[in-house]
Order: structure tokens, then C-alpha cells, then sequence
């Protein structure tokens, strides 16, 4: 079983600064790469950021410069440091995994979290 645990979402007045946190468990082999999608009410889920396991970065445009995707690898954790945050940005926060589990055979699959709210407002 694999499981992708996320925290750190909440309440925050616009301008101010949010840390996502998302830790993968279970019988991972490998992880490929992590990200994070979110969903506004009544709007598809789209790609924020992502990271891939040798460190490349992808961000939407809506985010550059003021979000910053890492990981520790150790921990099998990433991680969504979103700062200048504003009102558009109030959404569910998803955590994505691209990985290889298993233990007597391996398999790739794709794993998301259960969201974590994140609201921008006054």
C-alpha cells in the first residue's frame, strides 16, 4: 500500500506565505517524480508544480516566481513553498506521485493525495 500524506494547508491573508508538505509511504521502489495540482470550486484540476527525481523543476505560469517545488529524498517528501500568495490561488491542493512499488514485482502507477485546502482572503 502507498500512501501520499499532505499538510500545511489553511488560511491565509493575501500576500502572506504557505508551505505544502507531502510524504509518500509504503512500498516505493522509486519515484519517478512529485507534484502538486489544484482545484478551484467548479474548475478542472490543473498542474502547479512538479519535480522530477533528478531535480528538474515545471511550473504554471500562473505561479512562476512566487512558488518554489523542492523535495528530500531521504524522506521521500516534497514540498510546495508558495509565497505572495492571492485570492485566485484559494483551492484544494493535490499531491501527485509518479512511482515504482512493489517488493517481489514492481509496478509504475500514479498516486494522489487526499487535498489539503489552501484560502486566500481578507
Amino acid at each position: 500500500q502507498v500512501q501520499l500524506v499532505e499538510s500545511g494547508g489553511g488560511l491565509v491573508q493575501p500576500g502572506g506565505s504557505l508551505r505544502l508538505s507531502c510524504a509518500a509511504s509504503g512500498s516505493i521502489f522509486a519515484i519517478y517524480a512529485m507534484g502538486w495540482y489544484r482545484q478551484a470550486p467548479g474548475k478542472q484540476r490543473v498542474l502547479v508544480a512538479a519535480i522530477t527525481s533528478g531535480s528538474s523543476t515545471n511550473y504554471a505560469d500562473s505561479v512562476k516566481g512566487r512558488f518554489t517545488i523542492s523535495r528530500d529524498s531521504a524522506k521521500n517528501t516534497v514540498y510546495l513553498q508558495m509565497n505572495s500568495l492571492q485570492p485566485e490561488d484559494t483551492a484544494v491542493y493535490y499531491c501527485n506521485a509518479d512511482l515504482l512499488v512493489g517488493t517481489l514485482s514492481l509496478i509504475r502507477d500514479n498516486y494522489w493525495g487526499q487535498g489539503t485546502q489552501v484560502t486566500v482572503s481578507s
